[in-house]
């Protein structure tokens, strides 16, 4: 009885603490999103809205493409995949990043996928590698260049962004991910922002040091939300284990950059998958920014943000072809 009501107890702490963060991110962007500077347009970019990656008519399989007006030629093509736990927030909430991207010379998709626990793993990671053969498939329609594909997310976004780029190195069995690797999917970089990089076993976090409990509760909310009760193979939820195998590639894996703030609980994700990477021969630009929370560089205010930013474009300069 005592065992019940704990966990009871520590349900309704995690969807408080999730229907909080649900509204102060949606809130920020929503405020955000009203700023002058905020328009697309002030930048030189234009917004394809709720476009279909798939025909089924789900409506959460769209995306928004951000594109520089009348460039001088095919632009590089840059995934991106937002985070929220795998269970909230939307490329609606994400524009930001799309916008940011899209300044600096991409044409960005940014893409929905189904959200837990309505549709659990494998849904979320099936759905981003549809749109990634999407955009391969499409790009050249919208100014892009899907020999210069780029795959980025934060947080939840990390993840299947790591698995993304997994799943186009390495043939897979998964008919969405072989489908992907067979339409040639390659990305030139991958960018993994705060990435809880290994969704099974988020116990590990609080085993390392303490976390307050709301922090605790909605690390093991995402675990048992995400994952489905059979769980099986596991290799697209936990790119992270998969890469820390050491298995050789049937492509070559592309150069990562990878970050988190020092204050980040998921932080230790971030440096196993510099250790990884490097065992394999990768390169893995990753940065650790004194002080910085979760997903800190949402904050455009933020000097860490600016930081992060910059470094971000200077590996991107570094890596992808112009």
């Amino acid at each position: 009885m005592i065992q019940r009501t704990a966990r009871n107890l520590r349900r309704i702490r995690s969807r408080a603490s999730g229907l909080a963060l649900r509204g102060f991110f949606e809130g920020l962007s929503r405020a955000g999103a009203l700023h002058p500077k905020a328009k697309p347009a002030r930048h030189g970019v234009e917004r394809l809205r709720g476009v279909p990656y798939l025909d089924d008519e789900h409506p959460s399989h769209t995306l928004d493409i951000y594109r520089p007006v009348a460039p001088a030629g095919p632009l590089p093509a840059l995934l991106y995949i937002h985070g929220g736990a795998f269970h909230i927030l939307s490329k609606d909430t994400h524009w930001l990043m799309a916008l940011a991207f899209a300044r600096r010379g991409f044409v960005v998709f940014n893409v929905d996928y189904r959200l837990a626990p309505t549709h659990r793993f494998p849904a979320a990671i099936e759905d981003v590698c549809h749109a990634a053969r999407w955009v391969v498939e499409h790009a050249a329609r919208y100014g892009a260049d899907a020999e210069r594909l780029v795959i980025t997310g934060e947080s939840a976004g990390g993840n299947l962004a790591t698995a993304v780029t997994v799943a186009s190195c390495y043939r897979r069995p998964e008919p969405w991910a072989a489908a992907l690797f067979d339409a040639g999917a390659r990305p030139i970089a991958t960018i993994a922002a705060c990435g809880i990089l290994q969704v099974s076993d988020t116990d590990r976090f609080a085993r390392r040091r303490k976390l307050p409990t709301v922090v605790a509760d909605q690390l093991r909310h995402i675990e048992r939300g995400y994952l489905p009760s059979e769980r099986g193979d596991l290799s697209m939820a936990d790119p992270l284990v998969f890469l820390e195998r050491g298995l050789p590639p049937d492509r070559a894996l592309p150069p990562f950059f990878a970050f988190a703030g020092t204050r980040d609980p998921l932080l230790p994700d971030t440096r196993r998958l510099a250790v990884a990477l490097e065992a394999l021969g990768v390169r893995c630009d990753a940065r650790y920014y004194p002080g910085g929370l979760h997903a800190f560089h949402a904050l455009p205010f933020d000097a860490r943000a600016r930081d992060c930013w910059r470094d971000q474009f200077r590996f991107l300069r570094e890596v992808v072809p112009r």
